[in-house]
């Protein structure tokens, strides 16, 4: 495998220049073939960066034998379309056979993705959707520090194009804010964009923007010049002439379609293939045979994606004790958040010990006391991050951390948890991350702050998300048992709760439903009022389930034996519940949120798929909510206690 010693070697020696030589070429003609047989993808920008990614693997610390090596330096190519030359590079270092690529890209069922994915070997993180390089990036490099790898650097590639997205601007105050100094971004700066010119669709003063951020800047004046592109990098590397506790960007003027005349400083060839007689011509230009189409064309007619799963990369094991669970007894009141602050406050008394490094992390966006991370935030500081405004960033780069095996809580009010970040949210889905998302003022539970922060859609929109758990906690015991159960349990979460403070759940005899002996358990359903049969079943969770005790009280009152049951766990789903209340009579579904895609929806699916036809009636929000108290909103909206009773009695 071809490497540089950057600290040793001040500049390219000409034997190191010739084989550079040689492998552009090489790869080049990867990129023109692939592109050009699958009739799709993105040459121009492939082509502009192969100098910075050929140089990059020549210097970071990584192995091809073992891509999920621990010690490795971490790579994120932000601007994922560029995955031709990405796939060329890594080849040429040995990750994979050429012809892998070559007879699969962009084809159903192969790893080589028109976006980069981590399913190929030596690729860090799922990338394509602009402007989330950079925070992915800072999670990767923010990881390190924390796991004490002090010199180990962290690479990001971006396009001077996702330079107009407004997240990278909050990753680079986060970077200079936490000192991740091992950080180098280099900008592949060809001035084109899918529009046109980067100046006509939005100018960016990326260098002065960068500077005014803290950053330590690095010019290239050509970028497609190994030498001088080497240097820029040495420069960056060493901290040479350089602030040496801030991150370092490499802004490298280079050339679309770099290589090809004809393809030159063409912002066409940002997306367009060449036709097979210009992929000729390119190949011949390139110094390759145009008779290589014809071969890798009848390659790939012939060849057979082998049917193998898409496996994730490796991440470190990383044991959590879930530390001794809290119960609050009968009389007490409280929210959900300050349970769930207490839980997590617990965890991190137990996980991250003083001197030693910490497993829970915590990340905040200027709402800490809102959502109750104070706690965490005074037993583990050196684990507490607060990000600011920044829900973007904060999003991806608390799930990034989770692939160095960190368990992350991100927390904030559900507008911003949810509506706001759910691409970031989706991104990190695909990536397999293991993010605990705990997200306070949700519904119209939030009251007064009206309805621009009022979410009614959090079910709506996490079930989408094919790796996201969700979970709506009933009470403070419940929470607190949902918080320890995701901290201990691999994958993504959703943790939701309203603002307001809720009394405990009490059973029939009057003690917490949710006991020291409970164990929460996803996919079960609670029962908590068991009717008779041929009688209604009230079905809800969290805020609303304190006006469900109400309603049951007042429908025993008057002689209606109902059953309530406790939907906490709503993805997955407790379907035998469901079915098991439809066959003993109607159903009610109460809930604070969109009554056409949270539990109600959710009912009336299992009953289809299971063929039982049950009366249902579903109550939630039908409008958007305005400013007032929650109970005020509530009864607008029938879903109080008194509009609970009236359809119970209507079915």
């Amino acid at each position: 495998m071809f490497t540089i010693d950057i600290k040793n070697t001040e500049e390219l020696t000409q034997d190191q220049l010739e084989t550079l030589s040689s492998m552009w070429q090489r790869c080049a003609g990867r990129i023109i073939l692939s592109t050009t047989l699958a009739k799709s993808g993105h040459p121009g920008g492939s082509l502009s960066s192969l100098h910075t990614l050929l140089l990059l693997y020549s210097i970071m610390k990584h192995d091809p034998s073992d891509p999920d090596w621990e010690d490795r330096e971490r790579f994120v190519v932000s601007i994922g379309h560029i995955s031709p030359g990405v796939y060329a590079v890594l080849s040429e270092y040995g990750y994979f056979p050429e012809e892998d690529f070559l007879t699969e890209f962009r084809r159903a069922g192969s790893i080589f993705g028109g976006h980069i994915e981590q399913c190929v070997p030596g690729v860090e993180w799922n990338t394509g959707n602009l402007g989330q390089g950079l925070s992915a990036a800072d999670g990767f490099a923010l990881s390190a520090k924390l796991n004490g790898r002090e010199g180990k650097k962290t690479f990001c590639l971006m396009g001077d194009g996702e330079q107009q997205k407004g997240q990278i601007a909050e990753a680079r105050r986060f970077a200079v804010k936490y000192g991740l100094k091992d950080l180098i971004c280099i900008i592949d700066r060809n001035h084109l964009q899918i529009g046109g010119s980067t100046e006509e669709v939005m100018p960016v003063r990326v260098r002065d923007e960068y500077k005014a951020a803290g950053w330590n800047v690095v010019y290239v004046a050509d970028g497609n010049d190994f030498q001088q592109l080497y240097k820029g990098l040495r420069r960056a590397y060493l901290h040479q002439d350089l602030d040496p506790e801030r991150p370092v960007v490499i802004v490298s003027r280079t050339v679309m379609g770099k290589g090809v005349s004809f393809m030159e400083n063409k912002e066409k060839y940002h997306g367009s293939p060449l036709p097979e007689d210009m992929a000729k011509d390119a190949l011949k230009e390139i110094g390759l045979s145009p008779d290589l189409l014809d071969e890798w064309k009848e390659k790939r007619e012939n060849h057979v994606i082998p049917d193998v799963p898409h496996s994730l990369r490796k991440v470190p094991e990383n044991p959590i004790e879930p530390g001794e669970p809290i119960v609050y007894d009968a009389e007490t009141i409280t929210d959900c958040r300050s349970a769930y602050g207490n839980a997590l406050k617990s965890l991190a008394e137990a996980n991250n010990k003083k001197g030693q490094i910490p497993k829970i992390l915590g990340f905040s966006c200027d709402l800490e006391g809102s959502v109750k991370m104070q706690g965490f935030h005074s037993v583990s500081p050196e684990a507490f991050f607060e990000v600011g405004i920044q829900e973007h960033h904060a999003a991806v780069c608390s799930a990034v951390t989770t692939r160095d095996g960190f368990v992350s809580f991100f927390s904030t009010f559900g507008v911003f948890a949810v509506c706001e970040t759910y691409n970031q949210h989706r991104l990190s889905d695909q990536n397999g991350t293991n993010l605990k998302v705990v997200s306070t003022h949700n519904g119209l539970d939030v009251g007064e702050d009206g309805p621009t922060h009022q979410c009614i859609d959090y079910i709506g929109l996490m079930e989408n998300l094919f790796g996201f758990s969700i979970f709506m906690p009933a009470d403070p015991n419940q929470t607190d048992r949902i918080v320890r159960h995701v901290a201990v349990t691999k994958g993504n979460c959703f943790v939701g709760m309203g603002r307001s403070k809720l009394p405990v759940v009490l059973d029939l005899d009057g003690n917490p439903f949710f006991g020291k002996d409970y164990q929460f358990v996803p996919g079960k359903a609670d029962w908590l009022r068991r009717g008779k049969p041929g009688s209604c079943t009230i079905l809800s969770y969290g805020a609303t389930i304190p006006h469900v005790m109400k309603a049951w009280e007042e429908l025993h009152k008057m002689g209606m034996e109902v059953s309530v049951l406790n939907m906490a766990s709503i993805k997955p789903v407790d379907e035998e519940a469901i079915v098991e209340a439809a066959k003993q009579g109607p159903i009610v579904t109460v809930e604070d949120h969109i009554v056409t895609t949270g539990i109600g929806a959710i009912t009336a699916r299992v009953l289809v798929k299971h063929g039982i036809s049950q009366r249902l009636k579903c109550l939630g929000v039908r409008r958007y909510g305005n400013s007032g108290k929650p109970a005020d909103l509530y009864r607008m909206h029938g879903i109080d206690s008194e509009a609970i009773v009236k359809a119970v009695k209507e079915l």
